[in-house]
């Protein structure tokens, strides 16, 4: 009975969805504000009925109610409880189902917290909302029901997939979707000023505090994948350019795009069409994402192998959307004309060289994801766009943009002097150039990369910190260190976010550097040295897990004879699903992981053994999680909101909180 309130609760959602696409947006044409007051209930109604069907499913799933298809396709009783919820969006189904939910709660929180929103922008924007939401529930209704039932229910299900079983990928899939679906609100901010023909200061202040949450859930959503992918494929490493890592990563750099482009548009009413487009292309590379994982026309160990027909109706989704919104694009685009006049140095042109930097960074990863399709469609040709191909196309932006962001930070507004454009970072710069050719010194036979990875590390998180020095102005140190802590928080939130960059970006260029690599076939008692560390395969066993059987290695690591720790790899067979996974054991430390794995035995006796050390690995999240918790800081910081409250009550002749 509760899967089936679950299922007309999803209907009445589409219904609701309906009426909250087009009332509100006819309100708003006519002025009326009935129709237009239509749309906050209608927003907040949707989300409560999609959470209430998500809470049907997710029941099913705890229950084990396998007269439930997707139940059975996707659990098993004795999958752990953990799992058991995860399986609920381990799946096409379940997964649109959450999709759905956050698209939802979105409305809901921009109905909720919208208040300061002019009337018509705040009922155009709920109605962009609600037509996406339309969308999305008629392809779940009529392609991907989560709520079919099997007429024989079987005694059992058929698990979960192994990959899939774990904490990381638990909780990966709601944070990824908190940042694909969040960026619909960039969207339908965007198509609203499209059609109210106003994009200025207030808009851009309105549209950055759900860019930037939307971009703190992806950061948070890619570095869990990122570290999944690390420690659960066994392979030792973080990023191997797959098209649906590349799917979400694509969304992350225009959105990133899109935050800095919009500060122009604050402060300077500048660059308007731009940011107007690229609000538009980040949802675009969402729909482009979602499309990648669930068509089934690219291979991935992430992706959902489904019918090509689904890809189609994403695709006439993903037409309609993109389509309408570029053609509103062009038809306003003259109406945005530009009022700030910058000169070439200046923090203007500073952020338009980000932006530039950013989109075509963005655009070759484009490329490189999509070109494999596009040969076989129209050339009869089956390529494959690898890990070289990325690093050498895309690396180059990455370092110009590191070289560029220290500059930009401490650049005035519309015009700065050339000459004195340098003088806050000399130091930083100095320490920089001494980093790279001390890292080049020290190391023999490696490439250059990691010596530049640690000089450009070095240049911008100095110039992270350079930035908020030259805030707290020129009085004496007492003075300025006080005034360090009364700082804006946007102001500590940028230092954070670009100083986590600098971590992250010497991070990987030190782990790509300095990794060593041993494959070999170790037999028990025998040991091999790697990286200064005596490695020893002690003893292999045989464990039963609660839906898996496990082969167990102890392995004995000492240095210069001392033990250091005594490492657990596991080999994993889930007989369900009749699939193998592997358990990495790390040793981690501030500056390496010692990495282990036991592969299968030998037909000549012994096992095969695999061992990496990587340098600075936890440098990589440690990093990613820095800019997640600067864009966090910077959007507790409410000056803009307020602001753009205090423009729209100062228009009405309200008096200003």
């Amino acid at each position: 009975m509760i899967i089936e309130l679950g299922h007309f609760a999803l209907i009445l959602a589409f219904a609701i969805a309906i009426v909250q696409s087009t009332l509100p947006m006819i309100g708003a044409a006519q002025n009326r504000a009935a129709l237009m007051a239509v749309a906050e209930p209608a927003a907040i109604a949707q989300f409560l009925l999609i959470g209430f069907s998500f809470a049907a499913l997710t029941y099913g799933f705890i229950t084990s109610d396998f007269s439930v298809a997707l139940v059975t396709a996707n659990s098993h009783t004795l999958k752990p409880m953990l799992y058991k919820v995860a399986g609920v969006w381990g799946n096409h189904e379940g997964s649109l189902l959450l999709w759905v939910l956050i698209l939802s709660l979105f409305g809901a929180s921009a109905a909720w917290f919208g208040g300061n929103l002019p009337p018509t922008l705040r009922a155009r924007v709920l109605a962009v909302q609600g037509l996406i939401g339309v969308a999305f529930l008629a392809f779940m209704l009529f392609t991907s029901n989560p709520f079919l039932r099997l007429v024989t229910p079987p005694l059992n299900g058929n698990d979960l997939n192994p990959l899939l079983q774990d904490p990381g990928l638990a909780f990966h899939p709601p944070f990824l979707y908190l940042g694909y679906v969040g960026l619909s609100m960039s969207f339908s901010f965007a198509v609203a000023a499209l059609i109210e023909g106003r994009v200025d200061a207030a808009w851009a202040r309105w549209v950055r505090p759900w860019t930037l949450a939307a971009w703190i859930f992806l950061t948070i959503g890619i570095a869990m994948g990122s570290w999944w992918a690390y420690y659960e494929l066994g392979w030792g490493g973080f990023w191997f350019w797959d098209p649906v890592e590349n799917a979400s990563f694509m969304p992350w750099l225009i959105s990133a795009a899109l935050l800095h482009s919009a500060i122009v548009v604050e402060k300077r009413e500048a660059l308007k069409s731009w940011t107007i487009l690229l609000a538009i292309l980040a949802f675009g590379f969402s729909l482009i994402g979602t499309f990648i994982v669930r068509s089934g026309v690219i291979t991935s160990v992430h992706a959902f192998a489904n019918d090509p027909e689904r890809g189609v109706f994403i695709l006439m989704i993903l037409g309609v959307f993109m389509g309408g919104a570029l053609t509103l694009f062009t038809l306003r685009a003259s109406k945005m004309e530009a009022k700030g006049v910058f000169s070439t140095v200046s923090r203007e042109s500073a952020l338009v060289a980000n932006n530039l930097l950013l989109a075509v960074s963005c655009f070759v990863v484009f490329i490189g994801t999509i070109w494999p399709l596009v040969a076989e469609l129209f050339f009869n040709r089956k390529l494959s766009v690898g890990v070289p191909f990325f690093n050498a196309a895309f690396t180059p932006f990455m370092v110009a943009l590191a070289l560029l962001l220290p500059i930009g930070s401490q650049l005035p507004w519309k015009r700065a002097s050339a000459t004195r454009l340098l003088v806050p970072l000399k130091t930083g710069l100095i320490l920089a150039v001494v980093s790279t050719a001390l890292v080049f010194a020290m190391q023999t036979g490696h490439s250059a990369l990691g010596p530049i990875g640690a000089g450009l590390g070095v240049w911008v998180v100095w110039g992270a910190l350079a930035d908020l020095w030259q805030r707290t102005g020129r009085d004496n140190i007492s003075t300025r260190l006080s005034r360090l802590g009364r700082l804006p928080r946007a102001d500590l939130g940028k230092a954070t976010a670009h100083a986590g960059f600098g971590v992250t970006l010497f991070a990987v260029a030190a782990m790509n550097a300095w990794s060593i690599e041993d494959i070999r076939v170790l037999k028990l008692g025998e040991s091999f040295q790697i990286g200064g560390y005596d490695v020893q395969l002690t003893d292999v066993k045989g464990v039963e897990g609660p839906n898996y059987q496990a082969t167990v290695a102890e392995m004995r690591v000492t240095r210069a004879g001392a033990l250091v720790t005594t490492q657990f790899p596991e080999k994993r067979f889930y007989p369900v699903q009749g699939m193998p996974t592997t358990e990495a054991a790390i040793h981690q430390s501030l500056t390496r992981d010692l990495y282990l794995v036991i592969g299968d035995p030998q037909k000549s006796g012994g096992w095969a053994v695999r061992a990496y050390v990587k340098p600075f690995a936890d440098w990589i999240w440690a990093g990613a999680l820095m800019m997640a918790l600067g864009g966090l800081i910077s959007l507790s910081d409410r000056r803009y909101r307020a602001a753009a409250g205090a423009k729209r009550s100062a228009a009405k002749g309200l008096p200003a909180e």
